[in-house]
C-alpha cells in the first residue's frame, strides 16, 4: 500500500511537471486567432459547415472554429450583438487568446459591426463579412480602439446575389471583394469564397476592386 501510494505521488509530481493543465494545455494548441461564424436572419450556426471544414483543411483546429447559435432569429442588430459580445469573452477565456476573428454571413455581418461599434472592437483583430448590408449600419469600417492594431475588414459579395444589394456591401477603407457566379446562400459554399477567407485570415493580402 506504501509503494502504492508512493507511485501515485510521483506521477502526480510528474503530470504538473509537463504542464498538464487542460485548460492551459488548450490554449497552447491555439496557434490561429478564433474564428467565430455569425449566421444572418433566420439562419442558425450549421450554416458555415463548408467553411468551418475548409478551414480545418487549412490547418485550423477545431478548438479555433466556433459558430454562435443567435437566440434572436429576427435580424435584431442590438440583440444579437448583447449575445456575441458574450461569446466572444467566453472563446477568449477557453482559448487564452486576446482576440478573436469574426466571419458574418448576411445580416451576421451587421450583427459583427454592431458588436465592434458598440463594444470598442478592442477583442476583434480580422472580420469578413458575406453578402452583408453593411451600409445599414455604417459607412466607414469602424478601426476600433486598439492603438496597437486596426481592424482589417473584407467585405466578400456577388453580382449574382439578389438579396442584398452590392452597394450596401461596399464599407469605406475596407477590403471590399467583388466576384461572380455565386448566390447569396452560396456564400458560405462557395470554394471561391473558402479561399478568400483563408488569405483574409492570414493577413489580408487580397486586392480590392472598390
Amino acid at each position: 500500500m506504501r509503494m502504492l501510494h508512493s507511485l501515485i505521488a510521483c506521477m502526480t509530481i510528474l503530470l504538473c511537471a509537463v504542464g498538464l493543465n487542460p485548460t492551459f494545455s488548450e490554449a497552447q494548441r491555439v496557434t490561429h486567432d478564433p474564428v467565430i461564424f455569425v449566421h444572418g436572419l433566420g439562419g442558425n450556426s450549421t450554416n458555415f459547415y463548408f467553411i468551418r471544414t475548409y478551414l480545418k483543411q487549412q490547418g485550423w483546429a477545431d478548438n479555433e472554429l466556433y459558430a454562435i447559435e443567435l437566440l434572436d432569429k429576427t435580424g435584431n442588430s442590438i440583440t444579437n450583438a448583447k449575445q456575441l459580445s458574450t461569446y466572444v469573452d467566453d472563446v477568449l477565456r477557453k482559448t487564452g487568446k486576446k482576440k478573436v476573428d469574426i466571419i458574418g454571413h448576411s445580416a451576421g455581418g451587421i450583427n459583427a459591426l454592431t458588436y465592434i461599434l458598440t463594444d470598442g472592437g478592442n477583442k476583434v483583430n480580422d472580420v469578413v463579412t458575406l453578402g452583408s448590408p453593411n451600409r445599414v449600419i455604417t459607412t466607414k469600417a469602424p478601426v476600433g480602439t486598439d492603438p496597437n492594431r486596426k481592424i482589417l475588414y473584407i467585405s466578400i459579395y456577388s453580382k449574382n446575389d439578389y438579396i442584398t444589394p452590392n452597394k450596401l456591401s461596399i464599407l469605406d477603407g475596407a477590403k471590399n471583394i467583388e466576384i461572380t457566379g455565386v448566390d447569396h446562400f452560396g456564400l458560405v459554399t462557395s470554394k471561391k469564397v473558402n479561399d478568400l477567407i483563408k488569405v483574409a485570415l492570414n493577413g489580408g493580402g487580397l486586392n480590392t476592386n472598390k
